[in-house]
């Protein structure tokens, strides 16, 4: 059985590939044929910065009349409370939005709990959730802010327990994702896939920056990875996608098939007879 957030996530497969694969990863796009190879990237200019307000006030555009009166409400409770209350009603608001699939509000409250009662689990938290923030936004502008965010809480998190797995692999993504040196990033992934090579999230992030260089049939073998151990509609669709662009169009079928199996989506559904009628064709 599907809960609300599953859904969300199923159904936003296609467009959360299209955010993946358009994200600016300077130095890992694969150089075309007979071209140079590009020079080295320059230093990064400085992330522009982003409030708890601003991120708040732009999230809750999305949301109903009601669903905004209750984030207003713990937000209004927030700046009466005492000291003593602050840290109780941030983590409500944290988990609120976390519900409302609300990413970069949530990883704004989570931080503020981190730094309250910092710990290791606090800043992982913190970390994973402005991953996903920084994974599902389309302003390019907040973007580079959210990684830069997502960096300094993995590295909190490190400090209090290094080099685990889980921060290994957020960092590695995050420097992928949003810094000049990509290959540091890769080089995380792959320490944690060398000593664990079930890690479900470094495979799958490979998988997906081997089709952002267009590296297919690496990015195969990531994704079959994946699919041996968490079967997801997601994991399949990203193996299907990697199968269409070598050519191999029967794999790609059957990939797509089991998405739809798995997914039960009407979207996905529709999505995926359309290109099934274009792979037989």
């Amino acid at each position: 059985m599907f809960n609300r957030k599953q859904i969300v996530v199923v159904g936003s497969a296609v467009v959360l590939m299209g955010l993946m694969l358009s994200m600016d990863i300077q130095g890992l796009v694969k150089p075309k044929e007979g071209s140079e190879q590009a020079p080295a990237s320059a230093p990064a200019a400085p992330a522009k910065t982003f409030s708890l307000t601003e991120v708040s006030e732009l999230s809750k555009q999305g949301l109903t009349a009601n669903l905004n009166k209750q984030v207003t409400d713990l937000e209004a409770a927030l700046k009466s409370a005492s000291e003593n209350e602050k840290v109780e009603l941030q983590k409500k608001l944290a988990q609120k939005w976390d519900d409302l699939n609300q990413a970069a509000p949530a990883a704004f409250y989570y931080e503020l709990v981190a730094e309250k009662e910092p710990g290791f689990t606090p800043w992982l938290k913190a970390g994973d959730k402005f991953t996903d923030a920084y994974q599902q936004t389309t302003d390019t502008l907040m973007q580079p802010a959210l990684v830069q965010k997502a960096i300094y809480a993995y590295q909190q998190a490190d400090k209090l327990q290094p080099n685990t797995p889980e921060v290994k692999t957020g960092l590695g993504i995050a420097y992928v994702s949003g810094t000049p040196n990509p290959m540091q990033g890769i080089q995380l992934l792959l320490e944690v896939v060398k000593n664990d090579p079930k890690n479900l999230k470094a495979n799958l992030n490979l998988g997906l920056f081997s089709m952002k260089s267009g590296q297919y049939e690496k990015a195969v073998e990531r994704f079959k990875t994946v699919v041996s151990i968490a079967p997801s509609a997601e994991a399949w669709f990203y193996l299907a996608s990697s199968y269409e662009n070598m050519g191999m169009k029967s794999d790609a079928i059957a990939a797509y098939l089991k998405t739809k199996e798995i997914a039960a989506d009407p979207n996905m559904s529709q999505f995926v007879d359309r290109k099934v009628n274009e792979l037989s064709n």
